[in-house]
């Protein structure tokens, strides 16, 4: 009886896969690293939050619209122009964090391209194209 175990190989990541992987782990990491930048930013006060932290007890039992209009907080996309502040900073680091997997799918298509694999060019540019649809706004459906 032969005890000898095979020698163990290495696998190999096809190169779309290993891109993915590498492109996920350091936008993530970007995007944390804007999140906990933000939020020291916001907590100790060193750069001006749209809403003070201290208000924050006293606005959490408002509505909605009541928040909103106590704050001045713009809804939709209208945060992009407050990205200057501790708060909103904060929030453009979880907008990459989602924004993540767009970037990924997008940075595929020209490898399947040169491949000519005509599917996963769709594929990949329909499932990058959900997301940004997803988080245009546009099917909120009147909410």
């Amino acid at each position: 009886m032969n005890d000898v175990l095979p020698p163990q190989t290495t696998p190999v990541q096809p190169p779309e896969q290993q891109r993915y992987a590498d492109l996920l782990v350091w936008s993530t990491r970007v995007g944390l690293v804007v999140v906990l930048l933000g939020f020291a930013a916001y907590v100790s006060g060193q750069v001006a939050p749209q809403v003070p932290l201290e208000r924050l007890p006293e606005l959490w039992t408002l509505s909605l619209d009541q928040y909103l209009a106590q704050t001045g907080t713009p809804t939709g996309w209208g945060w992009l122009a407050l990205v200057q502040r501790s708060d909103f900073f904060s929030l453009g680091g979880i907008a990459l964090l989602a924004g993540c997997s767009v970037l990924c799918l997008l940075s595929l298509v020209p490898l399947h391209a040169a491949r000519g694999d005509k599917a996963f060019v769709f594929v990949c540019l329909a499932d990058a194209a959900v997301v940004l649809l997803a988080a245009s706004g546009v099917l909120t459906g009147g909410h």
